[in-house]
C-alpha cells in the first residue's frame, strides 16, 4: 500500500509548478477556510448557553435574542467564508486544468508522427478532457476536504477534550475503524478509477471512430456491426463504473453507521452524566453537534482519498504523454533554414522501428535548385518515406539527406518545414471555409494580399471554375474533413494551400491523381511557369504528369532502379517505358471510343 501511495504521489510532481504559481490562491482559500470552519466551531456554544439559560429557568428574552443575533452574524461570517474559499480555491484549480490542458496540446503538437501512430486519438482526446476534470478536482476540492477535515477534526477533538475527555475518549472509539476503512477503500478505489478511465478512452475511440468513417460504415451496410461494437464497449465502461460506484456506495453508509455508533455510546454515557448533574444540558448537546460535525471530517477524508486515487489515475495517464520525449528535435547549433532549395540525397538507407527490410535502400541523387523532379514508382515502392525524410516527418540518418547543401538535421525544424510546401496523398482540409483552408498557413493580416493570394493559386490549381457552384463562394463552408467536396476539389484545394504560401520547395505526392487527364494538364500548364526558378517535386503515376521533370527517379522495393529525363527513360528498357507504352495504348484506346 505505501508503495502504491508513493507511485500516486510522484504523479503529481506535474502539478507542482502550477502549485507554486497559485500558492497565493491557495493561501487565501486556506485562511477562508479556517474562518468558515473556526464560525461553523461557534454555534454549538451559542446553543449551549441558550439550552443552558432556558434549563436553569432564570432567562431574558433578550438575551436568548442576543445569541440568535450572534448565531445569524457567526451565519453571515460562514457564508462569506465559503464565498472566499470557492473563489480562491476553486479558481486555482480551474486555472491549473487549463494550462495543464494546454501544456498538454502544446507538447502533443511536438510530437513526431510515429506517436500518433501507436496512440488512438480518442484515448488521447479523453486524457486531454476526462481525465483533466480528475485532475481538477484533485487539486481543488480534494484539497478543500483535506484542509477543512484536519482542521475540524484537531479543532473538535481538542474542544471535546477540553470540557469532557473521559466522556470524548469513551465516544470516539469507533473513529479508528473509519480510518482503517478509509486507507483499504482508497487503494481498491484508485485502482478501479484508472479501469473507468482506460473504459471511457476505449468508448471515445469507438465513438471518433465510427463516425469519421460513417460515410464508408453506411455504404457497406455495417450499422449493426458498429451498433454492436459501440454497445460492447459502452456496457464494459458501464461495468466499470458500477464496480466504482458500488465500492464507493459502501463507504458512505459504513461511515455513517460507525457515526451514529458514537452517538449511541454518548447517548448512554453523557445522558448518565447529565442525570448525575455532571453534564449540564446545553454540554451535552453541544457535544452531539460536535460528534455530528465530525461526520463530515470522516467523509471528507473518504472525498480526499478517493479524488486524490482519481487524480493520480489521471495524472499518470496525462504524464505518460507529457514524459514522452520528441523524436524529432532541433540540434542547439541549428541553422534557421536553408539558403538554396538544391536537394541531395547520399546514400540514403533507411529501417523503420520493428521492419526486418529497409523502406529505402542507398538512395543517391541531386537536384539543383529550381529544379523539377519526378518520382515514379509502384504501391510500396518507397516514395512517401523519400518525400518524408525532406522535411524530417521522418528523421533520417545523419549525413544522408541535404537541403541546400547542407544536413537536414543541422536546421531549425520550424525553418526546415516552412521551406516545404506539402500536398500529401491523403488530402486533410480543415471544417472551415473554403478560402481559410486555402491561408491555412498564410500570416498576412492584409485582407487585399489575403484575397489576392487566393485568386492566384485558384486560377493555379484550377479550383476557380469550381467556385461558383458553391452556394458561398470561397466563404463557403466544408464540412468535417472537406466531406462535401469531391476527391479532385480536396486535392486542388490543397495544392492552392501548398502554393499559397509560395515555398521554396513544393512537393505533390500523387497529388493530381483524382483529377481528369484535361484538368491535370491545365493545372500543370498554370504550375510550371508559376514554379519556375523554384524547386518542385512531383510524385505521380502518369507519365503525362512526369515528362516535364528535369529528373525523374524510378523506385523499387526502396532502391532507385532508373534517373533521367523523360526522353532518356522512354528509350531505356525497365520499368519507365512500360508504364509509358501501356498508357500511350490505354490513350489511343481512349480516343477510338
Amino acid at each position: 500500500m505505501a508503495r502504491d501511495n508513493r507511485r500516486v504521489l510522484k504523479e503529481y510532481r506535474t502539478l507542482l509548478p502550477f502549485l507554486r504559481r497559485y500558492r497565493m490562491w491557495y493561501l487565501g482559500g486556506v485562511l477562508a477556510l479556517i474562518v468558515t470552519s473556526g464560525a461553523q466551531l461557534m454555534i454549538p456554544q451559542f446553543i449551549r448557553h441558550a439550552i443552558d439559560m432556558i434549563a436553569g429557568g432564570d432567562f431574558e428574552l433578550n438575551a436568548i435574542a442576543r445569541t440568535m443575533l450572534l448565531m445569524v452574524a457567526t451565519a453571515f461570517v460562514i457564508a462569506m467564508g465559503r464565498l472566499g474559499w470557492r473563489f480562491f480555491i476553486h479558481g486555482a484549480s480551474r486555472r491549473i486544468e487549463k494550462e495543464l490542458r494546454e501544456k498538454l496540446f502544446d507538447h502533443l503538437l511536438k510530437l513526431s508522427p510515429s506517436f500518433f501512430g501507436r496512440n488512438k486519438t480518442g484515448d488521447i482526446m479523453a486524457r486531454a478532457t476526462n481525465d483533466m476534470d480528475a485532475v481538477r478536482m484533485a487539486s481543488g476540492m480534494a484539497f478543500v476536504a483535506f484542509v477543512d477535515g484536519l482542521f475540524l477534526t484537531i479543532a473538535i477533538l481538542v474542544i471535546l477534550f477540553t470540557q469532557q475527555a473521559r466522556l470524548t475518549l469513551v465516544t470516539i472509539i469507533p473513529l479508528p475503524l473509519i480510518t482503517i476503512m478509509i486507507l483499504f477503500f482508497g487503494r481498491v478505489i484508485g485502482k478501479l478509477f484508472k479501469g473507468v478511465q482506460e473504459g471511457f478512452s476505449r468508448l471515445s475511440e469507438q465513438s471518433r471512430e465510427t463516425l469519421t468513417g460513417i460515410r464508408v460504415v453506411q455504404s457497406f451496410v455495417r450499422e449493426d456491426y458498429f451498433r454492436d461494437r459501440f454497445m460492447a464497449a459502452n456496457a464494459d465502461y458501464q461495468a466499470k463504473n458500477l464496480q466504482l460506484v458500488r465500492i464507493w456506495g459502501l463507504f458512505f453508509p459504513l461511515v455513517h453507521f460507525l457515526a451514529g455508533i458514537t452517538g449511541l455510546i454518548l447517548l448512554r454515557f453523557g445522558g448518565e452524566l447529565v442525570i448525575t448533574g455532571t453534564l449540564s444540558p446545553g454540554e451535552f448537546v453541544a457535544t452531539m453537534s460536535y460528534l455530528e460535525m465530525l461526520i463530515w471530517p470522516m467523509l471528507g477524508a473518504g472525498f480526499t482519498v478517493n479524488m486524490f486515487q482519481r487524480g493520480g489515475a489521471s495524472l499518470a495517464r496525462i504524464n505518460a504523454i507529457l514524459d514522452e520525449a520528441p523524436e524529432i528535435t532541433s540540434a542547439p547549433d541549428a541553422v534557421t533554414s536553408p539558403e538554396t532549395p538544391s536537394i541531395e540525397f547520399r546514400s540514403l538507407t533507411f529501417t523503420y522501428p520493428g521492419a526486418d527490410t529497409p523502406a529505402l535502400d542507398d538512395i543517391s541523387f541531386s537536384l539543383p535548385a529550381g529544379g523539377l523532379l519526378g518520382i515514379l514508382g509502384h504501391t510500396g515502392s518507397g516514395k512517401s518515406t523519400l518525400l518524408n525524410v525532406l522535411p524530417r516527418m521522418i528523421d533520417p540518418p545523419e549525413g544522408t539527406v541535404f537541403v541546400g547543401g547542407r544536413d537536414v538535421r543541422q536546421y531549425r525544424l520550424d525553418g526546415l518545414r516552412r521551406a516545404f510546401g506539402f500536398v500529401p496523398q491523403d488530402t486533410f482540409l480543415f471544417s472551415d471555409s473554403l478560402e481559410h483552408n486555402v491561408l491555412f498557413a498564410v500570416r498576412s493580416p492584409d485582407e487585399a494580399v489575403r484575397t489576392a493570394i487566393v485568386t492566384r493559386v485558384g486560377a493555379v490549381s484550377a479550383v476557380e471554375r469550381d467556385i461558383e457552384n458553391f452556394p458561398n463562394g470561397w466563404k463557403t463552408e466544408i464540412g468535417e474533413r472537406g466531406i462535401t467536396l469531391s476527391g479532385g476539389q480536396k486535392q486542388r484545394i490543397a495544392i492552392s494551400r501548398a502554393l499559397a504560401v509560395d515555398p521554396s520547395i513544393l512537393v505533390l505526392d500523387d497529388a493530381l491523381s483524382a483529377v481528369d487527364t484535361e484538368t491535370e494538364e491545365k493545372i500543370l500548364r498554370a504550375l510550371l511557369p508559376e514554379r519556375k526558378g523554384k524547386t518542385t517535386i512531383v510524385v505521380s503515376h502518369r507519365i503525362s504528369t512526369l515528362q516535364h521533370a528535369d529528373l525523374i527517379v524510378v523506385l523499387s522495393d526502396g532502391r532507385v532502379i532508373q534517373s533521367g529525363n523523360h526522353a532518356e527513360l522512354v528509350d531505356l528498357d525497365g520499368y519507365y517505358r512500360e508504364i509509358f507504352e501501356l498508357q500511350q495504348l490505354e490513350s489511343r484506346r481512349a480516343r477510338h471510343e
